[in-house]
C-alpha cells in the first residue's frame, strides 16, 4: 500500500549531500500551467533536490517569477497570437502535437502534475501516451466550492468539467496535509489513491545566523489575499503598538488586498512597512531580524483555505517563533506552546496576547526559538521529504 511508504531516509543517504543529476535517471514531469511564479519556490526546491529522478519543467507558458534550467523546461505557449492559440487549443482538447511530442522525446516514467488544476489539463495527454499520472493538491484547489470557482477562469471551468475522470484515472494524489486530503475524500477522490505529503523546508539553506541581532519585528510574508487574515493582523498590531508602540509590523508580498491593507495600517498603526514581493534570501533575511512570525490564515467567504503554508515551516527553520491560526495544515507543523502559539481564525486579541508573550519574556522565546528548529529538521525535512517523494514515485512506476 502506498500510505505505509516509510517516512524516513535510510541512514546510508546522508540528508546534506545533493548528488548532481544523472542522464541515467528516470524522467519525471513536473507539470504546472504556469512556469513559475515567485511563490512557488517549493516546486523547483524539491525538484531540484531529486536525486534518483530527472525533472523536467514543462507548463502552458512562462510567467516572470523563478528561473528555471533551460534545457529541462518547455512552455506551449512561445509568445505571440500563435502561442496563445496553441495555449488554448491544448486546455480546450486536451492535446497538443507540440507539447506531445517533447513529452515522447523525454520519455518520462511519470507526470507529476502540480495542483489539482494543472491534473485535468495534462490528463488528456497522459492517458494518451500511458503514462502514470500523480495529482499534487496544495490549498485552493481542493478547498474552493464548485459554486464560487467555476467561473473564475477558463481553467477552474475544466477543473470541475473533468474532475471526475480525474478521480477515476490519476494514478495517485498526494496532499500537502491531512486537512487538504481530508477536504479530497470529501469530494469523492478514492481514499486509497489519496496520502498526504509535506513539502518540508531545507533547514540547511533556513538556517538562523546566531550573530545577527534580533529586532523589534512581527513579520508576514504571503500573498495579500482573503485566506491570509491580514486584516485581523493589522488589528492585532494596533493592540501590540499600544503596549509596545516600538513593535514593527514588516510585511513581505503582494496582492489584489494591498491598496486596502496599506490604507487599515495608514489609519491604526504607527510603525510598519509593506516590502512587497522580495526574493528568499530578502524573507530568510528578515525571519533572521525578526522576533515573530505571524500567519493569521483564514477560510475565505469562497472557501479558499490554505494547506500548509511554507512560511510556518521555514519561519521554525530559522528559529522563529509562530503566532497563527488554528487554520488548515498550520496545526500539523506548529506544535502548541512549544514552537508557537494558536488561535481561532478571526481571533485579533488572540494574536496580540501570544505576540506580547513572545515579545516580553526572552526564556519563553529562546525555548520555542530551538523547539522550532529541532521539530522542522526532525520531522520536516526537505531533503527526507524529497526521498519520500522518490520512493513514492517508485512505487508508482512499479504498480
Amino acid at each position: 500500500m502506498l500510505s505505509t511508504i516509510p517516512n524516513s531516509i535510510p541512514s546510508s543517504i546522508p540528508a546534506c549531500i545533493s548528488d548532481p543529476i544523472s542522464d541515467l535517471n528516470p524522467k519525471v514531469v513536473l507539470f504546472s500551467s504556469l512556469l513559475l511564479p515567485p511563490s512557488q519556490t517549493f516546486i523547483k526546491a524539491q525538484g531540484e533536490q531529486l536525486k534518483q529522478f530527472t525533472p523536467y519543467y514543462i507548463g502552458s507558458r512562462l510567467v516572470p517569477g523563478l528561473p528555471l534550467p533551460s534545457e529541462r523546461t518547455h512552455v506551449i505557449n512561445q509568445g505571440g497570437l500563435a502561442g496563445k492559440l496553441e495555449e488554448y487549443r491544448f486546455k480546450l482538447s486536451g492535446f497538443s502535437p507540440q507539447l506531445s511530442q517533447q513529452i515522447r522525446q523525454i520519455r518520462p516514467a511519470i507526470i507529476h502534475a502540480q495542483f489539482g488544476l494543472s491534473g485535468v489539463l495534462i490528463l488528456p495527454l497522459a492517458r494518451s501516451l500511458n503514462i502514470p499520472l500523480i495529482v499534487h493538491f496544495r490549498g485552493a484547489d481542493a478547498t474552493l466550492t464548485e459554486d464560487s470557482a467555476r467561473y473564475l477562469s477558463l481553467n477552474h471551468w475544466l477543473y470541475f468539467q473533468r474532475r471526475p475522470a480525474l478521480q477515476q484515472q490519476a494514478r495517485l494524489f498526494l496532499t500537502v496535509s491531512q486537512f487538504i486530503r481530508q477536504k479530497l475524500l470529501e469530494q469523492g477522490f478514492p481514499g486509497d489513491r489519496v496520502i498526504t505529503h509535506y513539502h518540508g523546508v531545507d533547514t540547511t539553506q533556513f538556517c538562523p545566523d546566531p550573530n545577527v541581532p534580533r529586532e523589534p519585528v512581527v513579520l508576514f510574508v504571503g500573498r495579500l489575499t482573503a485566506k491570509k487574515g491580514c486584516l485581523d493582523m493589522i488589528q492585532a498590531m494596533a493592540q501590540i503598538q499600544r503596549t509596545k508602540p516600538d513593535i514593527r509590523l514588516v510585511m513581505i508580498g503582494d496582492g489584489p488586498l494591498r491598496e486596502r491593507l496599506e490604507l487599515a495600517a495608514a489609519q491604526t498603526l504607527k510603525n510598519y512597512q509593506f516590502l512587497g514581493t522580495q526574493s528568499s534570501a530578502v524573507v530568510k533575511d528578515w525571519m533572521n531580524r525578526a522576533q515573530v512570525l505571524m500567519a493569521p490564515s483564514v477560510t475565505s467567504a469562497e472557501g479558499d483555505a490554505e494547506g500548509l503554508p511554507n512560511v510556518v515551516m521555514e519561519a521554525q527553520a530559522m528559529g522563529l517563533p509562530v503566532v497563527a491560526t488554528l487554520h488548515a495544515g498550520i496545526p500539523e507543523a506548529v506544535i502548541q506552546g512549544e514552537t508557537g502559539f494558536l488561535v481561532p481564525e478571526h481571533d485579533p486579541e488572540g494574536l496580540a496576547a501570544y505576540s506580547l508573550r513572545l515579545l516580553g519574556e526572552r526564556s519563553l522565546w529562546e525555548h520555542m526559538s530551538i523547539r522550532g528548529r529541532e521539530h522542522m529538521q526532525t520531522h520536516f525535512e526537505r531533503a527526507t521529504q524529497t526521498r519520500t517523494l522518490e520512493r513514492i514515485y517508485a512505487s508508482v512506476m512499479d504498480a
